[in-house]
């Protein structure tokens, strides 16, 4: 199995397409595809057509067919089109899309989106690097294709498309309140080469105007904060609870108890008032891009 259970998918013309292997530890995954793949084999067969015979029809070859509709592997969007067209299914398999489409990433990435995008208040301190809700796609893909060991280019472009998911949360309405920290040396590092260290540098400036996020950059001139030895977030819930972390408290554990997350946010305050000032860090930012 692979790192994010990215696999390939054969074509009618037996090429490898970049598909998605089905991870059998993410059980609610396993359910959906499975659930879709035996309503994919419901209709072929009252169709009265053989696995080969649609996969043909469709463009995909038998094989990937068949691990489709036994719920080994996650169908595509164009998938699913083309087979509720060939089926005459009348939008009822096109429709799946939604289901699959929440089980395509990772059971991790798909449960920090979850949480993400139930709160109404997220502040962030990061060390090192930037907040994946600020990447740029191409900032992001270079990050993932530095890991070690290495990862497939199929494994790299499912985790970009998971991280460039999450950033759905500035669509919400109503806006929730989002508070970053970043330090200054994670602007100054040209992650994925000059050409992208501007378009992240511009994303910046483009998210830090936004009227419900607060940015601000931590100096590397600044000496030693609460931040020092790790991450910190804090994630605020309509209901009035809240969910916190830091590599530096807790063994870098998920925390709810009331008295720990005030040290964590008593930590951030600490933190965002020895930052610059957000007005201050648009302009330190709009320095560093004509820097560049």
């Amino acid at each position: 199995m692979t790192v994010d259970g990215v696999g390939t998918e054969q074509g009618a013309g037996g090429a490898d397409e970049p598909g998605w292997d089905v991870d059998p530890d993410d059980e609610s995954g396993v359910a959906v595809v499975a659930a879709v793949g035996r309503q994919i084999r419901a209709w072929r067969e009252a169709a009265g057509m053989r696995a080969c015979e649609f996969g043909a029809a469709i463009g995909y070859g038998e094989d990937l067919v068949r691990k489709v509709e036994g719920g080994r592997r996650i169908p595509r969007p164009e998938f699913l089109d083309r087979s509720d067209e060939v089926l005459g299914a009348g939008g009822r398999i096109a429709a799946m899309k939604r289901d699959v489409a929440q089980v395509r990433y990772p059971k991790k990435v798909r449960d920090l989106a979850g949480v993400e995008a139930r709160a109404v208040e997220i502040a962030a301190y990061v060390a090192h690097g930037l907040h994946g809700l600020l990447q740029t796609p191409g900032h992001a893909r270079a990050l993932f294709e530095a890991r070690q060991p290495s990862y497939s280019e199929h494994e790299v472009e499912r985790m970009v498309a998971a991280r460039m998911a999450r950033q759905s949360i500035y669509e919400r309405s109503p806006a929730p309140a989002l508070s970053f920290v970043q330090e200054e040396a994670a602007l100054r590092r040209p992650i994925g080469g000059r050409l992208e260290w501007r378009r992240q540098l511009e994303r910046l400036l483009e998210i830090g105007k936004l009227r419900n996020v607060t940015l601000q950059v931590m100096p590397t001139h600044r000496e030693a904060h609460p931040g020092m030895d790790g991450d910190i977030d804090v994630l605020k819930f309509k209901d009035g609870t809240a969910v916190g972390r830091s590599h530096g408290a807790f063994n870098g554990r998920r925390v709810t108890d009331a008295k720990q997350l005030r040290i964590l946010e008593l930590r951030y305050g600490v933190i965002r008032a020895e930052a610059l000032t957000p007005r201050e860090t648009l302009a330190f930012i709009e320095k560093v891009l004509g820097e560049t």
